[in-house]
């Protein structure tokens, strides 16, 4: 069951009653429950590069970068999985598997580059993308650097005293996991001086900028990534045109990927093949305001990429890799 909050800048912070007589939390509440703790400890993930410290033993210390099975591999006991653990659990764990063959064996893990920190950004946004932190990810942090779009937006414009601020989106998604999601009414938040505005952010997830213009995002090996306006014309074949095509790398005949937004009827995923849009055979493809178009390196789509078991919000780590191939 998905679980789905509508959070936004709110006088009242007494609890609500739904139709059905429930009691509702407060918009304000709703954010506080969605936001991490602050100072939560630094979960391991998949890319990091750290540095493992044996004292004593040289031939244990060394670099690492955790591997997508999120094992590292070290000598005598080989792969250990420390992805999702934090640098003192994952010392202990390593610890625990040299035990075995060393006595009195101290472990630490420093680390280099959090290349695991990561945050989806779509949507009205200049920059769609994956966006990658040292520290804890705000919200304003992640606004700030994907751009936020102007035209055709949501986004709120000049300000003049006690009116809404400017350049922000009036709402936006956030997408966590496969079961959880928040709606915020970011200006408003803003208007009221709240820091929830600036929530704190958990890695994979995903936030998606609303606008008012429908549009996709195409992606991938094209000569022009970015965001596409959408009319009710639109095709497939023209939004690659303007995307420019795919680009030499993607090969001459590629699966083009469409991923539909969350909740829309029909698949979750198409393949489409380039050639067919080049003979007018992809003309019953319905696109709407929000998906993403994604074409892979050659021969990628027929190496892994199951698109068709895309859960209904998104399988983050699958998204994760569409931005870094």
């Amino acid at each position: 069951m998905v679980a789905i909050f509508i959070a936004s800048a709110c006088r009242a912070q007494e609890p609500s009653f739904s139709a059905n007589g429930g009691l509702q939390p407060s918009p304000t509440a709703a954010i506080r429950a969605f936001e991490p703790p602050a100072n939560a400890p630094y979960e391991l993930g998949l890319g990091d590069e750290i540095t493992i410290d044996a004292l004593g033993r040289p031939e244990l210390t060394g670099k690492h970068v955790i591997g997508p099975d999120g094992q590292v591999t070290l000598p005598i006991v080989g792969a250990i999985k420390i992805a999702g653990l934090t640098r003192e659990d994952a010392a202990r764990t390593l610890e625990n598997a040299l035990s075995t063959y060393y006595t009195d064996v101290s472990i630490s893990i420093s680390v280099d580059k959090y290349t695991s920190n990561q945050i989806i950004l779509m949507g009205a946004v200049d920059h769609p993308g994956v966006l990658t932190f040292d520290n804890t990810p705000t919200l304003l942090e992640v606004i700030s650097r994907g751009g936020v779009s102007t035209s055709g937006s949501n986004v709120v414009g000049q300000s003049e005293p006690g009116s809404r601020p400017s350049g922000v989106p009036e709402e936006l998604t956030i997408y966590r996991g496969n079961d959880t999601m928040i709606t915020v009414q970011l200006a408003a938040l803003l208007n009221e001086g709240s820091p929830l505005a600036n929530m704190r952010l958990k890695r994979d997830d995903i936030v998606f900028v609303n606008g008012r213009t429908s549009y996709v995002s195409v992606l991938g090996l094209v000569a022009h990534q970015g965001n596409l306006r959408l009319q009710k014309t639109s095709t497939l074949a023209d939004l690659m045109a303007q995307a420019g095509g795919p680009t030499e790398k993607a090969g001459g005949n590629p699966n083009i990927q469409i991923i539909h937004q969350p909740g829309t009827p029909g698949p979750r995923s198409e393949v489409v093949p380039y050639k067919s849009l080049l003979k007018g055979n992809a003309m019953d493809i319905t696109l709407r305001s929000g998906d993403i178009i994604y074409v892979p390196e050659s021969g990628l789509s027929k190496a892994g990429y199951a698109f068709q078991q895309i859960s209904p919000l998104i399988n983050l780590f699958t998204i994760a890799a569409l931005f870094t191939q």
